[in-house]
Parts: structure tokens; sequence; C-alpha cells
């Protein structure tokens, strides 16, 4: 692991997928206070409050709209890091961070809710891919895994789920009463990502595109000899060229293709369908339910309010060293074992709260094991569900079809994100302690898909990725 590789690894990583993480989480700990913000301007604007139901609609489109946002985004993927590139794509993307953080900074002070939804779908147009280029969670692992060697693939791809989960533990902590969690620094708390999005503005630019990219799809093979002997700190390029060249005379009969053609495309239709079970279970299997609303669940487990934001940053603690060991142990592993281990950790998990949530009453320790199994949905996500599909996404798919792919995996992501932060309030209010089981069916299922039809793509090239699919 060169140190080229590493710079360029955390500057993207801190300067978007931590972003990302961020602005799952900000919306938790100040929920009442911007409820409380959108009451108070309804009152003055029409002389009278909102209702419970309305205000819960509202709140709870706020907290969607982001994904909303990178839904948008995701369509543009293709588009965008084909005219761009990778690295021009999140060079551009600070942009909108910036935009977006002057909305929702400014929006109390000119008393406009509006511009707290404004602001959190523009971050989710960052996050998802954007008018300006950057796509956080299909740009960044696709650069990484791309300028990455085969050896070390697995351990860059997983590198941005760590700092997602840095971003959610960074949101818990500012969020605190001693610190930005008061009322009035609700807006500063919201506006905090610009400050990451920032440095990477001023630093990207000083890293060269993706080899890969050079190469295959701008035929430059001077610059992806040049990139290749920058990230890999040696002049003995010449094995990875000789495999990129291969690579690039297997496509040269074949044009970029669009999503509708992958759709159609026979020959990719496990890797599709693979992709698309991957993405849209990691969002339906309950965790962005646990980090948009944890502490309205740790309320209704019966956890004393004051103790609340201390609870919900020991799970963000805990879930960053979950990270860790996913990211240290999958070169080790497998990406197989990681998503299977940590889907069925999560299902079973689901099903504690569930049993803990009707137990409580007459067993008031179960609340202490609402909390463990929140802790266990949390630490098996981030082992292996939060990074490997987006990492898998661009191994199962040659060149000419990874944006596709992208595009696929990600509309399918950002709208089961939009959907489950929507409907969780309402499901959690009409369900009760069941809603839990849904989660727990999603994740067993997706577990037993991964068992049944995905190969390990370890140590594998791209080509033999696809020859092993054929």
């Amino acid at each position: 692991l060169t140190f080229p590789l590493l710079s360029v690894t955390l500057l993207v990583s801190f300067g978007s997928s931590m972003l990302y993480g961020y602005n799952l989480a900000v919306v938790n700990s100040p929920a009442e206070h911007i409820k409380a913000f959108y009451n108070s301007t309804w009152s003055q604007r029409f002389g009278h409050g909102l209702a419970p139901g309305p205000l819960t609609l509202l709140y709870a489109l706020t907290v969607s709209i982001f994904a909303l946002g990178g839904l948008l985004g995701s369509l543009l993927v293709g588009a965008l890091v084909e005219r761009y590139g990778r690295n021009g794509a999140l060079s551009r993307s600070a942009l909108l961070v910036l935009l977006a953080g002057g909305f929702m900074g400014f929006s109390r002070e000119l008393g406009s809710p509006e511009m707290v939804i404004i602001g959190r779908s523009i971050t989710g147009l960052h996050s998802g891919g954007c008018f300006l280029g950057c796509i956080c969670l299909s740009v960044v692992p696709l650069y990484l895994g791309e300028i990455a060697p085969k050896n070390l693939r697995g351990f860059l791809g997983l590198m941005p789920s760590i700092f997602i989960c840095l971003g959610v533990f960074s949101a818990q902590v500012l969020g605190l009463p001693e610190l930005l969690g008061k009322d009035r620094f609700w807006p500063l708390f919201l506006s905090v990502v610009v400050v990451p999005a920032s440095l990477q503005l001023l630093l990207l630019h000083c890293f060269p595109e993706s080899p890969r990219y050079l190469l295959i799809e701008r035929n430059d093979i001077c610059g992806a000899t040049k990139a290749l002997q920058w990230f890999l700190g040696t002049h003995d390029v010449q094995d990875v060229l000789e495999e990129m060249k291969q690579e690039q005379q297997s496509l040269s009969s074949m044009e970029m293709v669009s999503v509708w053609q992958l759709l159609r495309e026979r020959s990719v239709r496990w890797q599709t369908l693979s992709v698309a079970v991957l993405n849209a279970g990691m969002q339906l299997s309950g965790i962005d339910a646990i980090w948009f609303y944890t502490n309205a669940i740790f309320e209704n487990a019966g956890i004393p309010v004051s103790q609340i934001p201390y609870t919900t940053m020991g799970t963000g603690a805990i879930e960053v060293i979950a990270g860790l060991i996913g990211c240290l142990t999958i070169e080790r592993v497998g990406r197989r074992p990681l998503l299977i281990t940590g889907f069925c950790v999560m299902g079973v998990c689901s099903a504690g709260i569930t049993i803990s949530l009707l137990l409580q009453a007459a067993l008031p320790w179960m609340r202490y094991v609402s909390v463990a199994c929140v802790v266990g949905i949390i630490a098996g996500f981030c082992m292996g569900p939060a990074g490997v599909p987006f990492l898998m996404t661009a191994e199962l798919f040659m060149q000419s079809h990874r944006p596709a792919a992208y595009i696929v995996g990600g509309s399918l992501n950002w709208l089961c994100n939009f959907t489950i932060g929507l409907i969780f309030p309402f499901l959690q209010m009409s369900a009760g302690a069941f809603c839990y089981l849904v989660f727990c069916g999603v994740c067993l299922l997706v577990a037993l898909y991964v068992y049944l039809v995905i190969p390990e793509t370890k140590n594998k090239t791209f080509m033999e990725i696809s020859h092993i699919f054929a």
C-alpha cells in the first residue's frame, strides 16, 4: 500500500463518503428542535400550529428528501463519469455541498423551512450524483476500485464504508447537548458539511485521474502509465498495463451500454440481478430507519431521555469498530462471508428488537436487549453490507457496463432509502414492535441469495469474474 494510494483514498472518503454518513444521522438529534421551528414558522404564517400528523409528515419529508435527491443524481452517473472522469466528477462536488450548507445554515434566520428541505435534497444530490458531477456512492468506490491493485481492491473499496460510519459517529458526537445539540445551534449543525467538502475542493486536483479510465475510455496510454506509476510507487507497471489493454481489446467492438441495454443483455443478467438485490437489500434491511430515527427507537424502548444521546453515540463508536474489522478482514475472508454474516446478524437482531419490545413491559431489563440489538444491526451492516455492494458493482462488470450498473444499483438504493425514511414513522405507529420483522425477512432473504448465487470475487481480475458468471 503506497502513500499516494492511501492519501487519495483518505481524501475522497473524507470529502465524500463521510458526508453521506453525516447526512444520514444529522437529522436524528435535532429532530424536536427542527419540528418546533416548523411549527412556530407555520404559526407565524397562518395563525395556527401544525397538527401532529402533518408535522410528522413534514419532518419525514425533510429526512427522506435526502434520498430523493440521491435518486435523481444516481440517474446521471453514466454520462457524468464519461464526460468528467472519476477525479473530475469528484472535484466538482464540493460546490453543491457549499450551496446546501448555505441553505440549511441560514434557514432559521430567514424563517424558511423550505430552505432546510432544499438543502437536504441538494446534499442527497451530492451523495447520489449531481448536476456538477459528484457521485459519492458510485464514483468513490468506482474510482478506488480502478486505481487499486487486485490484492488491495477489497481493502481500499471498503475504506469509504468506514468513513460513512465515521460520518454517522461525527453527527452523533456533535449532536450532544454539550456541543451542537442545543436549539440555537441546529442550523450550524446541519451546515458543518461544508468543512470536508472545502478540503476536497482544494486538494483533489493534485491527484491524477483513474489509469483504467485514461487507458480504456480515453486511450491515453502515456497518461495511464504515469498515473499507475504515481499510484503504485514504481516504474514497473507493465503487467497492470497489459491486463488493462486486454480488457480494452475485449471491449474494442463494444460501446458503453445504456441502462436499457444492460437490462436486456442476457450475458450479464445474473450480475445485474445481483446488483439490484444487494443495493435494494442494504436499504430495506432497516439500517436507514435505525440511523434516521435512533433516538425515537431508544425512547420507545424505554431508555431515559437524558441517556439517549450518549447511548446513540456509543452505537456510533461500535459501528466504526465494526467497519474497521470488515475493512481489515475482507482480503482474508472474502466478500461473500462478510455479506452473508452481516445480513444474518441484522436479520436476527431485527427479530430480537421485536421480541424485546413485546416483553419489556413484563421484563424491564429487556430495554437493554433492544439497545444490544440496535448495536448488532449497525455492527452487522458496517462489517459487510455497508460497503461490499458498491465494491462488487465495480467487480461484477466490465468497463463498458460499469456506469450503467451503477445507475441501476444507485437508483434502487436511493429509492429504497427514500421509502424507508418516509414510511418508517407511520409503519412504527401502525405495526408497533412487529415492524422490525419486515426488516428481518429482507435481511435473511438477501443472505440466502448471496449464498446461492453470488461467487467470491477476491483476488480475481475483472475478466476472470466475468468468465465465472458466463
